[in-house]
Parts: structure tokens; sequence; C-alpha cells
């Protein structure tokens, strides 16, 4: 561990502390103009280096952030950040050279047990930051380092078999600390943070709904597996009294248009019967899938 009282633990500290407000606790993502707001003693300081995915400070003794950059659905990834088999993270090194000073200001993290801020992109130039995250050890020959969302640490060691129940709880706390604020973030941004179904534009108002829910094979944590919605149109979609046809067009199950209710049920439910999405995304490679909706439609329709 590094002193307390050191500048670069207070670096750390303060940077998580400022990403918390800046992001409004997690919920909102930031753009690395924004990262640039950052200072320390009345002195900016970089959290991001502008080309490199492992920033480590010329003064610090280890890495204080990575970053996973952006891809579209569309596009091959450049680094390939998986979850191996045991529900634990990888991060891939800088290049495949083990003595690569990014790849040493790693290890020097992970011996030091040192926290990290992970720069997820859910667009370009847009991330949502992860911290802290720490790194449990390497696989050399897979060129990458194990990383935790603060999840695994002292419940999991290097060539120990990790149980099913263990790793059950390893995944849905990875999902919940990682792949769920990545998706949300990444859902919004392209649907310019306003309901699929209804334009509705207050945040926190909002959801990031999976078409085939994450508890299925096919439920993925895509952008092209999303659809922002809020709340109300998020429950009726997943409690099938919503359906959205693989052209993009709203359904409302037959039995709730016969139904005489309040405004809610006629304007926000009956009146949007047959008619398009109001938001989609602007690039076609982030818009829905069109095999995933056909799948949702047809539970729907057989409900």
């Amino acid at each position: 561990m590094t002193d307390p009282g050191s500048f670069e633990h207070r670096v750390r500290q303060e940077a998580m502390r400022w990403l918390t407000v800046r992001t409004n606790d997690g919920q909102d993502e930031i753009s690395s103009q924004d990262l640039l707001d950052f200072a320390i003693d009345g002195e900016p300081f970089r959290l991001l280096d502008a080309q490199r995915g492992i920033r480590k400070p010329a003064a610090f003794a280890a890495a204080l952030a990575i970053r996973t950059t952006y891809t579209s659905p569309s596009q091959e990834r450049p680094y390939d950040d998986n979850v191996g088999a045991d529900g634990l993270l990888r991060y891939k090194w800088r290049g495949i050279d083990p003595d690569h000073p990014e790849n040493r200001s790693l290890r020097e993290a992970m011996r030091l047990e040192l926290p990290l801020i992970w720069f997820f992109g859910v667009g370009p130039g847009v991330y949502r930051p992860v911290f802290p995250v720490f790194l449990l050890w390497e696989e050399a020959a897979s060129h990458q380092f194990v990383i935790d969302p603060d999840v695994a640490r002292g419940l999991v060691a290097k060539n120990s078999p990790v149980e099913e129940h263990l790793r059950r709880y390893i995944l849905r706390e990875t999902k919940q600390r990682l792949h769920q604020p990545v998706f949300r973030a990444t859902v919004l941004r392209v649907y310019q943070k306003r309901c699929a179904v209804c334009a509705l534009g207050h945040t926190v108002l909002l959801d990031a709904a999976h078409i085939i829910p994450d508890r299925h094979e096919e439920g993925i944590a895509s952008v092209t597996n999303g659809l922002a919605m809020c709340k109300i149109h998020h429950a009726a979609f997943d409690n099938l009294i919503l359906g959205i046809t693989p052209d993009l067009i709203v359904q409302i199950r037959p039995d709730l248009l016969d139904e005489k209710d309040g405004p809610m049920l006629q304007h926000g439910l009956k009146e949007r019967h047959g008619e398009r999405l109001m938001v989609i995304p602007n690039a076609r490679a982030e818009r829905p899938n069109a095999d995933l909706l056909a799948r949702a439609y047809q539970r729907f329709k057989t409900a």
C-alpha cells in the first residue's frame, strides 16, 4: 500500500470522490473533455492519457487508471476484455511485452493492492467510470490481468478452483457493479437520454431495458439488446403489456385497448398502440437487433 499521506494516495481518493459527484453517484457518463476539469491542490490533473489505455502519472509508483474504449457493435474490439470461466474479469496487457512500462505499472498496482479507476467506453470519447477496481493476479501466457470490481478479493486465489456458488455470486455482483451501469450508460446515450416509446427526457425516470432478459443466454449486455424506456413503459414491456415489433412499432395487449381507466392508460399506453418508436439511435449499428425484437415480440403475442 502507498503512504496514506502521500500525494499519490490523495489523488486516488480525491479522483474517486470527484467522479462520484460528477457522475451523479454513477448514474451518468462523463466525457474525456469533462475529465479535464479534475484538479488537485488547485492544479489540473489528468485522469486519462490522450492516447494510452493505461494511465500512470510520472511521479506515481503504479498505474492510476485503465481504459476500455467504446467499440460499435459492427466493429471488432482492439482488446478483448472479457469474463473468464471463473466469473472474473480480464484486462489485456499493453501489447505482448511483459516489460512494457504500462504493464509494469499495472503489476506494481497489483503488488501494492492499489485501487484503480476503470474508464469503460460507452460512446466515442464518453466513459462510465467504475471504481474501485483491483488487480488480483496476472495470466502472463494470455497477456492479461485478472481484474475485480471489489467483489472477489479475499474470496478467490490464483490456481484455486472457484466453486459454482461462488462463481454465481461473483457474476451477479460483477453485473451489478460493472455490466449493468455500463449497459445503462451506453443505452441511454444512444437514445439521447429519452424514452424510446414516449420520448420522456428525465434521466432519473429512465431505465435501460433488455429486449431479451440478461438472465437468458441471448440476453447480452449490448446496446443492440437494449431500449431506453421510462419506468412505466419498461414495466409494461417486461410484463408483456407492451410489445415492439421488429420494425419498431409499439403494440399494446388487446385486452387493455378495450379497458377504461385513467389518463395514464389512455395517453401513456393505448395512444401509443400502432405508433413507431419516438426515439431510435442515429447509428444503424446501434439500433435494436431485429432478431431479438422478433423473439421478444413472439413472447408478447403468446402471453
